[in-house]
């Protein structure tokens, strides 16, 4: 409680300018300190230093300075070599693209940037693709350190995958020296569109010590001149083609020419190689791209052809075409006498080979337009129409077979129809014609065009068509698929078959002869000059007049029906029918017979006992 003095005793000093610490001599208010005395120990190690205690004490060396980190690291940059892959959609030359870039890492702030060397005309931003800045690493707000950088790995910064393959000597000796343990350097990989398009570097030739000029000088204006054949015979249309080689010695250059003919058909164009050396092996046999096309460099030639390689007998091969050399001029054998001593210039004879006949081969038959205009197309690229037999069309003109047929069929309804076939002499054409039949439930007209008929079993090769003596009374004819059974012919008919009796088989003319003989006996009946006591033309006239008063009260009778059952009745159309059958077929059309005037006209028109002359009776029907 006595104690008025509480000070401390100053423990911090400075001596030439820096600061130091040492130790309080006394205690807070001047007392004696004992902690801070020196001890048993301290002093007998004190008393065995003679030099410290001769000389003083040592000075000391001043304390190293706090440097900072942007003084310690300044213009320390870590560097490594890296690249990165990037896609290409929209090409067809490349898929991808390599870009080479540096990384750096500046050591001072521990920023990192990304720069690719700049190309000239790549199309490419290039240049700094990251600017210099603290790169996160992750989500959680960590970034990249130099530790987390090593070689032969790939590091993502903003979503691009880098793949660091090397780096830099300082760059090496700085991270061992910090205990990193480097990966081995990796090659960098190379963008591969860009080593296609590198162009090649210039190589160094040697000049020839060939003299030009003076080969230009000595054999100015000598040629070698060669005849020689190509043979194309292997491909479609080739020939054998004579062609002269021109050889010129002046400058090693070959001119193949083209020899014309008169009227060969073929364009004026004489020179097939222009005058130029011609290549005879190339450095890369390999080579796809046809090298006629091409503007051929010494450097892609091996061997050019020369004089030596052309030689009579032999073949050679120019720009894919063998050409063989049948004979020289005069001035070439004195050439190769003189330099190469070779004497044997024998020509070779060329035998052309004759020409293989191609079978022709005709097709099918399509079955569209005739047979004969068909088959000319076969013969020619411009087809023209068949020749005609003009005689027999003058011969025969409007001459005109005509018969009736009925349609040979397994339906009743066809059964009924009768056509009329017309047979034209002038070209052997037949037309069917079906006259119309009223109520028949069937349209008439014309069945067929005129058109020439093959039989059946011809064939497109061999096609047999009807002829005149194939059509005969009861006959069967086959037109594309349908029959018809021949039942009646013109008198005309039997007219030309008699008149060219020599064209026509004997049956043929006799059956014809015996369907035509009852109605020619009719129609001699008819005309004979035995008088009769029918009546004269006026009495038929007025009774006709009569009966058709008559037949005005019976309106039921349809006079057009009437003449249509009588004409189809009289099957050989003589116009005579049995008396029986016409009153069976009045009775039938509902004709009153049983009238008076009926019946005296029924009997004025008879012609004998049993047969009635019904175009007579059918004029009191008039339509």
């Amino acid at each position: 409680p006595q104690k008025t003095s509480f000070h401390r005793s100053q423990t911090l000093g400075y001596k030439n300018g820096f600061a130091f610490s040492r130790l309080p001599t006394v205690g807070i208010g001047g007392e004696r300190l004992y902690v801070n005395q020196l001890s048993q120990a301290e002093l007998d190690e004190l008393s065995n230093k003679r030099p410290t205690l001769t000389y003083g004490q040592a000075k000391r060396a001043p304390p190293s300075g706090f440097v900072p980190a942007h003084v310690a690291f300044d213009k320390k940059i870590l560097k490594f070599d890296a690249y990165f892959q990037e896609d290409v959609p929209l090409s067809t030359e490349e898929r991808y693209r390599i870009r080479q870039v540096s990384i750096y890492y500046y050591l001072e702030d521990n920023s990192m940037s990304v720069i690719e060397p700049v190309v000239q005309n790549s199309g490419l931003p290039q240049g700094k693709l990251i600017r210099r800045h603290r790169v996160p690493k992750n989500d959680r707000g960590d970034h990249y350190h130099w530790k987390d950088l090593n070689r032969g790995m790939n590091i993502t910064m903003y979503g691009r995958t880098y793949r660091i393959v090397d780096c830099d000597p300082f760059t090496q000796v700085f991270l061992e020296s910090q205990g990193i343990e480097l990966n081995p350097p990796e090659k960098m990989v190379f963008d591969p569109y860009t080593e296609l398009r590198r162009m090649p570097m210039r190589k160094h030739i040697t000049p020839s010590d060939f003299d030009q000029l003076k080969q230009f000088l000595t054999y100015d204006k000598q040629v070698l001149r060669f005849y020689a054949m190509w043979d194309d015979t292997d491909s479609i249309f080739g020939e054998n083609r004579p062609y002269v080689i021109h050889y010129y010695l002046a400058d090693d250059t070959v001119e193949v020419r083209e020899v014309y003919k008169r009227n060969d058909g073929r364009d004026p164009f004489p020179i097939l190689i222009k005058r130029q050396r011609l290549p005879k092996s190339f450095v890369d046999e390999k080579k796809t791209f046809p090298s006629c096309v091409l503007e051929i460099s010494n450097q892609e030639v091996l061997e050019w052809y020369t004089a030596k390689d052309f030689a009579v007998g032999k073949s050679t091969a120019l720009l894919g075409r063998t050409f063989f050399i049948y004979d020289c001029d005069e001035f070439t054998r004195n050439f190769y006498r003189d330099k190469f001593g070779i004497t044997d210039f024998q020509p070779v004879e060329i035998k052309k080979k004759p020409l293989e006949e191609a079978p022709r081969v005709i097709p099918p038959y399509n079955g569209f337009g005739v047979l004969e205009d068909s088959l000319q197309n076969c013969f020619s690229l411009l087809p023209k129409p068949r020749r005609k037999d003009v005689i027999k069309m003058l011969e025969n003109d409007h001459k005109v077979l005509r018969y009736q047929v009925a349609l040979e069929s397994p339906y009743p309804e066809d059964r009924k129809r009768r056509f009329i076939l017309s047979y034209f002499l002038s070209n052997d054409m037949i037309s069917i014609y079906e006259p119309p039949v009223r109520n028949s439930g069937i349209i008439g007209g014309k069945y067929l065009r005129k058109t020439r008929v093959a039989k059946p079993g011809s064939t497109t090769e061999n096609a047999i068509y009807y002829e005149p003596s194939d059509l005969t009374i009861g006959s069967t004819i086959e037109v594309f698929g349908h029959r018809f059974v021949i039942t009646d012919a013109d008198e005309y008919v039997l007219n030309y078959m008699e008149s060219n009796a020599e064209s026509f088989p004997t049956a043929a003319l006799q059956s014809l002869r015996d369907h035509f003989r009852p109605r020619q006996m009719v129609k001699e009946t008819a005309n004979s000059d035995i008088p009769t006591l029918g009546p004269s033309k006026q009495e038929l006239d007025e009774l006709i007049v009569q009966v058709q008063e008559e037949l005005k009260l019976h309106k039921y009778l349809n006079n057009k029906n009437i003449r249509e059952a009588f004409l189809q009745c009289d099957s050989d159309g003589s116009g005579i029918l049995d008396k029986a059958t016409f009153l069976e077929l009045c009775d039938s059309l509902s004709v009153p017979t049983n009238a008076i005037l009926l019946n005296k006209l029924i009997d004025l028109c008879s012609c004998g006992e049993d047969k009635i002359n019904y175009h007579d009776f059918l004029r009191a029907f008039p339509l």
